[in-house]
């Protein structure tokens, strides 16, 4: 533990304000997290926290007890003698453009600044576009001109079901300011982590900021990728677990992320992949791995009702489908983009009867869908159904009991979106018919041996007939999404 301690406020109790002061408190620090939700904040008080995160309830209720973490409505209070203000508010994406929608942060800024005194940095952990670190100094000198403060950009590296591990553990710390005495504040902060052999990368404001949406789009043009991979992998009698191990042995590539599923989703990469194209739109630069990541990736969340249309005989009207986990990833109570809720709007539209269980994300779920019918656990979620699609890997839903479930099912037909499922044990032990993401099916594997017919052309050999190659407006692409 440290002997020298900052005093820190957060502004905002949401995932990441929540998980920040409490590792930072875990390390030695004093904080005091700041909301202007009156009843999140005495729940907080009384070690309710208003989020799934493993681990983060006991952290917050140890270092409550040791006093170093408190929670408070009183931002003028709590700001007192602080040497950082850390803003960890939400920055959504605003409207049908995709831009962020920064009026939280702004409003942050403006409360720090009516109530701050001397020697404060002000920092953005929440992501913000390039250039709002700017935003926010020019709002507090405005306010408090005679004042002297910095304003720097911190920003957070933390996967949702993980995020206690990596903000105790990360790859990297970022601090983006150009003022020598507010990085030997920040650097203080972390020196636990620095100490344990952390990288502490200090760079200019503007260059953090884009150092967390460029990581993001490159993890999300990695999903994506391996999607396209898991489809060419059915065609042609690969399998994508295979494929996957071994692009991910290659150092230079490594196997993050290299799961192929029913797309990415969740609070980051959908909005920061569209706001780090709306600001290089803005500045005349053309991002187009970019563009035709989000393009993708929406396309596959709206095609998986193909998939299992082409399952059930080409209708599913009347159909009952059990839907097996409805947030973006396991350990994690989040819906936000989750693919589940475009795929759950599809079989409605087709007229199919949906159950649905998730052991974590069904409270926010019922906030988001109608019209389901939400189970107590996977079993009764599939009581009668003629399929189940797996959607989420919970370690409930991949340990199941499945000679249960082949006798409550109408039909054993199981979708695997995760590509966890052992088809043929299931097939031979209990006689299931599973269709697996990256996988050919018996039948694709017998189609995928005829080779199709090639033509040179030039100097060029390819497959016929050839996909037309197409212009795409990224700006209609990503409203589609959005829209859609």
């Amino acid at each position: 533990m440290q002997t020298f301690t900052k005093r820190i406020v957060v502004l905002g109790t949401g995932y990441v304000g929540l998980v920040s002061g409490a590792c930072m408190a875990e390390w030695g620090h004093h904080v005091v997290c700041v909301d202007i939700n009156a009843s999140r904040v005495e729940g907080l008080k009384l070690g309710i926290v208003p989020i799934f995160e493993p681990g983060l309830d006991h952290l917050i209720l140890s270092n409550m007890a040791a006093q170093r973490l408190e929670f408070t409505t009183d931002l003028a209070n709590a700001i007192k003698g602080a040497d950082v203000a850390l803003i960890a508010v939400g920055t959504p994406s605003g409207g049908l453009d995709g831009e962020a929608d920064l009026q939280y942060v702004f409003a942050a800024a403006r409360n720090i600044a009516e109530n701050m005194s001397d020697d404060l940095i002000v920092v953005t952990k929440s992501t913000v576009p390039v250039g709002t670190g700017d935003r926010i100094e020019r709002i507090i000198r405005e306010i408090r001109p005679e004042l002297n403060f910095a304003v720097a950009s911190n920003p957070e590296f933390l996967r949702e079901g993980s995020a206690i591990y990596d903000f105790m553990n990360p790859d990297r710390v970022v601090i983006g300011t150009d003022d020598v005495w507010a990085r030997g504040v920040l650097s203080d902060v972390y020196k636990v982590a620095a100490d344990a052999g952390t990288t502490i990368l200090t760079t200019g404001r503007r260059s953090a900021e884009l150092i967390k949406y460029g990581s993001n789009a490159f993890l999300a043009a990695k999903i994506t990728f391996i999607n396209e991979m898991a489809d060419l992998c059915e065609q042609i009698d690969a399998d994508i677990k295979h494929v996957s191990v071994g692009m991910g042995l290659d150092k230079r590539i490594g196997p993050s992320f290299l799961s192929a599923g029913p797309g990415y989703g969740g609070s980051c990469f959908p909005k920061d992949t569209i706001a780090l194209l709306r600001t290089a739109q803005e500045y005349g630069v053309h991002m187009r791995l970019v563009e035709q990541t989000i393009s993708v990736n929406a396309a596959r969340k709206r095609t998986l009702i193909n998939r299992l249309r082409q399952l059930v005989n080409g209708s599913l009207r009347n159909k009952r489908v059990a839907i097996f986990g409805l947030t973006f990833k396991a350990n994690t109570d989040d819906m936000r983009d989750s693919p589940s809720l475009s795929l759950i709007q599809a079989l409605q539209n087709e007229g199919a009867k949906i159950s649905a269980f998730d052991p974590e994300g069904m409270n926010n779920a019922r906030l988001m869908l109608n019209d389901i019918t939400f189970s107590a656990d996977p079993y009764q979620c599939a009581a009668k159904a003629d399929i189940a699609v797996l959607m989420t890997d919970w370690d409930v839903l991949v340990n199941l009991d499945f000679a249960r479930l082949g006798t409550i099912m109408r039909d054993r037909l199981i979708v695997d979106l995760r590509g966890v499922y052992d088809e043929d044990h299931l097939a031979e032990e209990f006689g299931f018919h599973v269709h697996s993401v990256g996988k050919a099916s018996r039948q694709r594997a017998a189609k995928a041996s005829t080779p199709r017919k090639r033509v040179a052309i030039g100097n060029l050999v390819r497959a016929t007939p050839r996909a037309p190659i197409v212009q795409i407006n990224p700006k209609a692409q990503i409203t589609e999404m959005i829209d859609g």
